[in-house]
């Protein structure tokens, strides 16, 4: 996603707190078993960020600046995933937090319901947070440990496979490996609790550094929790040796879903391009068989171009 939400540091105004919903009844799995389908159509997803002007409630980054969009042309998020599957016959929608008007389980029930009667499945919710998981202070990280449980009980609510955690910088603090690993443990227990998959994404260049990511996956050594590799961020921040090296070592420790673009905007407005086809080969040397989600981030109508990268999609995964 865009550098602007990198640096995002405020939540939108007036979300409702989410009700910690019961745990199951049955064993906790010891690993996820996520039954991800072969086909190459049924393995595409199409993500809220792109459409994030389209969605009614979108506030800007600021959370004050209206849409552009005209209301004639906004859809509500419970009409996202039949938006979605009658504009690129995709059935598998990715949520954003900062979309989602309200987490109350009335509200998530009534989501649920509506992308399932669109014959459809929430794969991943990609959540942004405010409190950091490596900060000294013991209270910051217990906010992140929170809002990290918060929003798995969204997904669990949704039928979500996975969450996406947004792991937040801390001013007092360089990323630190041991403070990360010790409150997403928790975060992956409570997960596994769940029955849902946590996913660290390739996004903020400093605290979600490919290789920091990398380094607290494998001191956690939990299943619960993999890294979602983003095709474009790291080559925004860095040359490409580093970020095709980093997006190998993040399939490595890939498990249900990976942000597919083909370029995307530096902060100085140049565009960096993807190249689909080395990125798509990695993909399968490392035997990825989650979810590709469709996040196309340049200015502009996203319709097109996301309607392109879904077929270019299903055909690099139809290719032996």
């Amino acid at each position: 996603m865009g550098a602007t939400r990198r640096e995002f540091l405020a939540q939108s105004a007036g979300l409702a707190v989410a009700v910690s919903l019961p745990g199951p009844t049955w064993a906790m799995p010891s690993s996820p078993s996520v039954h991800f389908p072969s086909d190459p159509r049924k393995r595409v997803a199409v993500a809220t960020y792109p459409f994030r002007e389209f969605i009614v409630g979108w506030k800007g980054w600021d959370a004050k600046s209206p849409s552009s969009v005209p209301a004639a042309q906004q859809i509500e998020l419970t009409g996202f995933a039949a938006h979605i599957a009658q504009k690129f016959q995709i059935h598998n929608v990715e949520l954003w937090s900062r979309v989602f008007p309200s987490i109350e389980p009335k509200y998530l029930d009534k989501l649920r319901t509506s992308v399932e009667r669109a014959g459809s499945t929430v794969v991943d919710i990609a959540v942004d947070g405010q409190h950091s998981q490596y900060s000294p202070d013991a209270t910051e990280r217990k906010k992140a440990l929170d809002h990290g449980k918060q929003w798995i009980d969204v997904g669990a609510a949704l039928g979500s496979p996975s969450v996406r955690t947004h792991i937040e910088g801390a001013k007092q603090s360089p990323p630190d490996v041991g403070r990360a690993a010790d409150t997403l443990a928790k975060v992956a227990d409570y997960a596994a609790s769940k029955n849902v998959v946590v996913h660290l994404e390739n996004d903020n260049p400093v605290s979600e550094d490919p290789f920091f990511i990398v380094q607290v996956i494998d001191k956690v050594n939990s299943p619960w929790l993999r890294a979602l590799p983003d095709f474009g961020n790291s080559l925004v921040a860095h040359d490409e040796t580093f970020a095709y090296r980093a997006i190998d070592e993040m399939f490595a420790h890939a498990y249900g879903i990976c942000h597919v673009k083909d370029g995307e905007v530096d902060d100085n407005g140049k565009t960096v391009h993807v190249d689909l086809a080395r990125t798509f080969e990695i993909l399968k040397k490392r035997g990825y068989k989650g979810y590709c989600s469709i996040e196309y981030d340049a200015p502009g109508d996203p319709y097109k171009p996301t309607a392109e990268l879904v077929e270019k999609t299903i055909s690099f995964l139809g290719r032996s």
